[in-house]
């Protein structure tokens, strides 16, 4: 793309700095179209060292509500960071409906970088840029409109920008060595860079080149593009994403009514006996995972009433208090709503060498909010591919999935109801919900069964924990934990 790259004509000055202000104000006018269009928009600005994109940033912004806007510069991932998945700390600061988010810099330059200093091999690389093309695939499906930006100038002019900037003890800070090494092995970098903006260009997320030589041109340039995003966006927010098909690797997974509840039981004598040794097994476990640095997420769903946190309960007090974390998930915050349903899951994410407990879990998109009609039906039909993608991003850079299912049958369930209601001490653990989402059982199994069969894939795979004995249930919960953790622990 660079290296075919036809610089548009630049205006005369008079009629630069017109259409600079008509630009602007008619940014000012979408900026209110947004807000109440509930579009979040993404801007990203990439380039070459010393071409200007924060002085762009800066007069772009001029024509917004502050209140609707923020920058973020992503610089070096810091060590904390790098314990964490590569798209964690650029998904962290994805915007909120109705606003912007303007990027000094985003995942392409650190790709990038590392690619230059030899870190990533073409197989990784590869690796980067489909989750790349992934994620922004995703966000653009979800309603986010993401414009890309990159700023570029020649070898000649690069040389003669840093040297001014060095020459200036104000701006002297603004040069590194970064630069320095970009502009001596300019036509290295520009390989990368040309071959990295070939992999990542898609209709969804284009990107556009942007003559950096003048900054009031590139002004224009930028504020052209943009303003022909948005109304595009605006135009089309309202239109529903495809449905992909899925090309994960799945297992069979029998059907909810298939599974057989009544003989799965246990001895109280077994129970406490095969307790007390797989957490002890556990707790060893536990202590291998931190030094070899593996990351786990074992994830909750199940029945009302199954014994979901009695299980979770039994897991935990194996761990070390300092390595795990359990994460109740209710309903989303007005903050999270107002971003992809993922969001809230990606900033709770355990950093490698830990563990993540998730009682209720991103699948409450395909099963909750199908049913009572939070979203669209788009939307939760989607959804089954993005969680399967958001899977594979965390077992791809290393982490344990595992999802556990527990299972009760309706009699049953109504039983351990009326129980809390009648007992006292366990009436807080009954509402009104309850008995409402009981009512609607066969379209809660239905749902089920169709997300069972749809993510039960082989690198995140589905487990049925057969609950109406809450101590079976345990106990093979744990077995399943101890056996995931010994196969990865001695895989790595």
């Amino acid at each position: 793309m660079l290296k075919d790259f036809v610089k548009a004509k630049r205006p005369e000055d008079d009629v630069l700095a017109q259409e600079v202000k008509q630009a602007r104000e008619k940014l000012a006018v979408y900026q209110t179209q947004i807000k109440q269009a509930k579009l979040p928009v993404m801007v990203i600005f990439e380039g070459w060292g010393a071409a200007g994109k924060g002085s762009v940033i800066g007069r772009v912004i001029r024509s917004i509500d502050p209140r609707f806007f923020v920058v973020r510069t992503m610089a070096e991932p810091t060590a904390e960071e790098l314990r964490y998945p590569f798209l964690y700390r650029y998904m962290k600061e994805i915007p909120e409906a109705g606003k912007f988010t303007f990027f000094d810099d985003f995942w392409m330059e650190e790709v990038v970088k590392q690619k230059m200093r030899g870190e990533l091999d073409d197989a990784a690389y590869a690796r980067r840029v489909k989750s790349i093309n992934t994620t922004e695939r995703s966000l653009t499906d979800n309603g986010y409109l993401v414009m890309k930006f990159f700023f570029q100038l020649s070898k000649k002019e690069q040389k003669k920008r840093l040297r001014v900037l060095a020459g200036d003890k104000n701006t002297r800070w603004r040069v590194n060595e970064d630069d320095l090494h970009e502009n001596k092995h300019y036509d290295e970098y520009l390989e990368v860079y040309d071959r990295y903006l070939e992999d990542t260009n898609r209709s969804a997320a284009p990107w556009y080149i942007i003559d950096a030589k003048d900054k009031k041109w590139a002004e224009l340039q930028v504020l052209r593009f943009l303003n022909q995003g948005i109304d595009t966006a605006l135009k089309n927010h309202a239109l529903a994403a495809p449905i992909l098909q899925n090309t994960f690797p799945l297992n069979r997974t029998p059907l909810l009514s298939e599974i057989r509840l009544s003989d799965k039981t246990i001895s109280d004598e077994e129970y406490r006996k095969e307790l007390d040794r797989l957490q002890k097994k556990l707790r060893d476990l536990h202590n291998e995972l931190y030094r070899r640095k593996i990351p786990v997420i074992i994830a909750y769903e199940g029945w009302d009433a199954a014994g979901k946190g009695g299980n979770i309960k039994r897991i935990a007090a194996a761990l070390d208090p300092r390595g795990y974390q359990v994460l109740p998930i209710a309903s989303p915050e007005p903050h999270e709503k107002a971003r992809h349903f993922l969001w809230r899951f990606w900033t709770r994410l355990p950093k490698d060498g830990h563990i993540a407990i998730f009682d209720r879990t991103w699948y409450g998109r395909v099963m909750v909010e199908r049913i009572e009609g939070f979203c669209s039906e788009n939307d939760w039909q989607r959804a089954y591919n993005e969680m399967n993608e958001f899977e594979k991003e965390l077992a791809d850079w290393g982490a344990v999935v595992i999802k556990f299912w527990v299972h009760i049958d309706n009699q049953t369930q109504l039983e351990r109801f009326t129980d809390r209601q009648n007992t006292p001490e366990k009436q807080w653990k009954i509402t009104d919900e309850d008995w409402r989402n009981r009512e609607k059982w066969d379209q809660y199994e239905e749902a089920i069964n169709e997300m069972l069969q749809k993510t039960n894939t082989t690198f995140a795979p589905w487990y049925i924990l057969e609950s109406n004995d809450k101590k079976y249930a345990r106990i093979k919960a744990l077995r399943i934990v101890v056996d995931s953790l010994k196969k990865a622990c001695k895989e790595k």
